[in-house]
């Protein structure tokens, strides 16, 4: 792992579907949510069984998008840079770098986000505390300090 890709906690290569361009030719937004969905269950579902219980009962509770420039059909695949910004007792959020095929991880993101989720008690239908081990794998998910 190079230096600027320990950044992250995990990069996922998303392709481009030609359905998720607009009528101009750049990603639409709606497309990009669910780009960064894919991503964000590539990542999740790697963590292993150990850590099911997490991964089942998050839910999105909110997300976030900048735009910083223009992402195509031909920046495919998407290099999708995520890390955890933080946790508190109920929640943790998702960050997002978003950069086109060509461009290099340590280059300005063409799209910056993040994705608040929420756990919960699937039976109860209520939300839940984070356990002390999901805590601990989600900390060491942080992106160092630069």
């Amino acid at each position: 792992m190079t230096d600027t890709a320990s950044q992250f906690a995990f990069v996922a290569h998303i392709p481009v579907r030609w359905s998720d361009a607009d009528a101009f030719g750049h990603i639409n937004h709606a497309r990009m949510v669910t780009l960064m969905e894919e991503a964000r269950i590539q990542w999740l579902l790697s963590a292993g069984e150990e850590y099911a219980p997490l991964i089942k009962s998050a839910m999105i509770v909110h997300v976030e998008i900048r735009y910083q420039a223009q992402l195509r059909h031909h920046d495919s695949p998407l290099s999708i840079g995520m890390w955890i910004k933080g946790h508190r007792s109920v929640d943790f959020t998702i960050g997002y770098e978003i950069r086109g095929a060509e461009a290099a991880l340590d280059s300005r993101p063409a799209c910056v986000a993040s994705t608040q989720m929420a756990v919960v008690d699937i039976e109860a239908h209520t939300l839940r505390r984070l356990t002390d081990v999901e805590k601990g794998y989600l900390t060491s998910w942080g992106r160092p300090e630069a």
